[in-house]
């Protein structure tokens, strides 16, 4: 008789209570309702059970337990009955409302935030050094305030005897009356600056690379839109990549370019990029702020809303709000309404499309209106002209003889300090030319400044 191989046990999952509140002087592009479903997604995507939800709707967070007392009652009384051995609130906890409310709720339920659970989806997906580095700086800066939670020994004085220093790995002699506290905090402190500068390293090489497409002329497409869209298998579909592809949040977190063919036989790169959310932690935002320089950097944006979801159009406003506090927000854009399959009416999808701005309906994984897509993704970077004068310095060489090679020329005048140029441009190049726009008053941002630069010139 054949013997049995042991399988390997694969541990059960944490049981997790949600808990969301609403504040009605804060205005989110989500209701209540529709981001705890998406928090519950946000848990499940991290490898837990949600057993149960809780809401409030206050004026303004309570002082010490961001909920109310009685409502604090009820969750602790909630979460005992359901077995709950984690409490995750939907919005982020200040150190002091997570400290109160894990003594309110007792020692066995630990009490986490949005912006924890999504720091530990991240360090689960960066595979990447470069991604790997960034969740490490973004946690690191997120748990530096929250420090004393981490210790049952913190308020002991430590001697010159070394001794353990946490998760932060080993540290050295500490001095005489220096708490652990302090010990690791000065240890964090100098792992994140020797984050920060090999990240400063990864920009560098990131910044060479641009110049250098920049140089080649091939224009670049940023792909944008809340995560789950669909803008991996879009990426996959377009240029018969393998890029990784997962229907749960956060799937990809790295960016990947690929090469495209367009109508007409032009060419150019598609870069995927991490998905957005709304209320998307700060810290994770600078974190990745050479990550989504890619998109602040890119000739066109391409926003991809999975109009298959209720909150679709709730889903697309969030992008645009990420994409203008990153600095993106005046890159032209095109929409793709994906998943447009799902539709129970097809034909809804053409009267969907009167919604959003320049908008094709598409199917990714399908393959339907691809070639509407390409087509508009052309017109866009090669055909759409745009008029715009500019006043540019004689030192901004490059892009004068840009404005003469791409664009349409219809008036040059050259004055002491420079050279103004009337004509159109492709929508592509608009982003580089916009600190050098003439107003309607005449003069360009920027010039002014740069007086003495001209003169030099």
């Amino acid at each position: 008789m054949a013997k049995k191989i042991p399988q390997p046990t694969i541990p059960p999952r944490e049981r997790a209570f949600l808990a969301g509140v609403e504040l009605r002087d804060h205005k989110n592009v989500l209701s209540l309702e529709d981001s705890l479903a998406e928090l519950a997604l946000l848990a499940d995507t991290a490898g837990v059970d949600v057993v149960g939800e809780i809401t409030q709707r206050l004026q303004r967070p309570n002082v010490e337990t961001y909920i109310g007392p009685g409502k604090v009652e009820e969750l602790r009384a909630l979460a005992e009955e359901t077995l709950a051995e984690v409490v995750i609130f939907d919005d982020e906890l200040s150190p002091r409302h997570q400290r109160e409310l894990e003594k309110a709720l007792g020692k066995n339920i630990r009490v986490i935030d949005r912006t924890a659970l999504i720091l530990d989806i991240f360090a689960q997906h960066a595979h990447t050094k470069e991604g790997m580095l960034q969740v490490e700086l973004a946690q690191y800066e997120y748990n530096l305030p929250r420090l004393t939670r981490a210790w049952t020994h913190l308020e002991r004085q430590a001697g010159g005897g070394g001794g353990r220093a946490g998760s932060t790995g080993g540290v050295g002699l500490r001095g005489p009356g220096e708490t652990q506290l302090e010990v690791d905090r000065r240890t964090i402190r100098k792992r994140i600056a020797h984050i920060k500068k090999e990240l400063d390293k990864v920009e560098a090489h990131r910044m060479r690379y641009r110049a250098q497409r920049k140089r080649s002329r091939i224009p670049t497409v940023a792909l944008v839109g809340y995560t789950n869209a669909g803008k991996s298998t879009l990426l996959n579909r377009l240029a018969k990549a393998d890029v990784y592809v997962a229907d749960q949040l956060f799937a990809t977190l790295d960016p990947t370019t690929r090469r495209v063919q367009l109508p007409g036989d032009n060419t150019a790169l598609f870069t995927d990029t991490v998905g957005f959310i709304q209320k998307l932690p700060t810290t994770l935002v600078a974190a990745f702020h050479a990550t989504l320089e890619e998109i602040a950097e890119a000739d066109l944006l391409l926003h991809i809303v999975d109009i298959s979801h209720p909150n679709a159009l709730g889903q697309y406003q969030a992008v645009l709000q990420t994409l203008e506090e990153i600095g993106a927000g005046h890159i032209p854009m095109i929409t793709a309404l994906n998943k447009a399959d799902r539709l129970k009416d097809p034909e809804n999808a053409a009267r969907i499309l009167e919604n959003f701005h320049k908008s094709v309906a598409i199917s990714a994984l399908k393959g339907s209106g691809m070639d509407d897509l390409l087509m508009l993704v052309q017109e866009e970077l090669f055909e759409a002209f745009e008029p715009i004068g500019v006043r540019l310095p004689y030192k901004e060489g490059a892009l004068i003889s840009l404005y003469h090679e791409l664009g349409q020329v219809e008036r040059v005048e050259h004055e002491r300090g420079g050279v103004l140029i009337h004509g159109s441009l492709p929508g592509r190049l608009l982003a580089q030319f916009a600190p050098w726009k003439i107003q309607p008053n005449g003069s360009a941002p920027g010039v002014h400044e740069t007086e003495a630069d001209l003169e030099e010139a």
